[in-house]
């Protein structure tokens, strides 16, 4: 069986960094895909080359499996082939066991080379509840990861909450952290589907979605809110008090504060998500209240004021 250089099939050199194999590999695809090269056998083996060889390279973990695995397999030949495959007679002594999770590049475990199959011993693909399936060992089907999408609001983001979901009939609580972001995904190790040959369970996926239903506009770690001030206070300052996500607090406002000042409130913002104690801020939009029902000695009072101003 012929050895697969991925290296040499992207064009990269072994020690090329992350970035170069994955521009090489996009200006390699355009090149070949099947799209521009329609009844072309073979510019599509080729990119069914690049396909796999960029599968493995462009994880660290499995290049480096790659690369360590990859020494020793003039050995396995010159052994006359080990009738197992490469992954038994590295599993019996020649070689060194490591642990690998992927999906498949190809869906539905087809399109990978003999090699490919006897480096990695075997595609084992996943089934069922929106999961995906990787592998263990060489042979060794993990468990399925699971999907979910779990819903919070602004306030329990602020705080951090816990949740209990009920998986295949168990119910998993969930402790979560405060901080989290919109669209971010949470991996919960082993607590997916079970291994069908006795490999590790597989993951849970959570992916958190932030309502937010109340008056404060959040960018990142900071929160932007309007702050509603009586004229007289906005004029001769004073004391006022703000709701935060926490609990109210008071602040003295300064003399003649204009209408739409924004003022800063340090680390009255979101928490910094796996950071206890990091914040970020909170910024006052001040929204100048215009005095309403004015009695005549009132009206009278801002005539004179009106005067004195000219």
């Amino acid at each position: 069986m012929e050895y697969r250089d991925y290296y040499k099939i992207l064009e990269v050199d072994k020690k090329a960094p992350q970035d170069e194999i994955k521009k090489s590999y996009r200006k390699l695809a355009r090149k070949y895909h099947p799209d521009k090269n329609p009844n072309d056998k073979s510019a599509e083996d080729k990119f069914k080359e690049m396909q796999e060889a960029y599968e493995v390279l462009k994880d660290p973990e499995k290049r480096k499996k790659y690369d360590q695995l990859g020494s020793n397999w003039k050995q396995y030949e010159h052994a006359g082939g080990a009738g197992g495959g490469f992954s038994q007679w590295a599993n019996a002594g020649g070689g060194q066991r490591y642990r690998s999770n992927y999906d498949d590049a190809f869906g539905g475990g087809g399109g990978f080379s003999d090699f490919f199959e006897q480096f990695f011993g075997g595609h084992h693909p996943g089934q069922g509840f929106g999961g995906r399936a990787g592998r263990q060992g060489f042979g060794q089907a993990k468990g399925q990861d699971y999907e979910a999408r779990l819903r919070l609001n602004l306030s329990d983001v602020y705080h951090g909450t816990s949740t209990v979901l009920n998986l295949d009939n168990n119910k998993v609580k969930v402790n979560l952290k405060p901080g989290l972001k919109d669209g971010q995904t949470l991996r919960l190790k082993g607590k997916g589907g079970p291994s069908p040959n006795g490999g590790a369970h597989g993951d849970l996926l959570l992916k958190v979605s932030v309502v937010n239903h109340t008056a404060f506009k959040q960018e990142g770690i900071d929160l932007y809110v309007d702050q509603e001030v009586d004229l007289y206070t906005a004029l001769l300052g004073g004391k006022v008090t703000v709701n935060t996500l926490s609990t109210p607090i008071t602040i003295n406002l300064p003399a003649e504060t204009p209408n739409g000042k924004s003022l800063r409130l340090k680390g009255k913002g979101m928490p910094v998500y796996g950071k206890v104690g990091e914040f970020g801020d909170l910024y006052l939009n001040i929204k100048t209240k215009l005095p309403q029902k004015l009695s005549g000695e009132e009206l009278d009072l801002f005539r004179k004021l009106a005067e004195l101003r000219q």
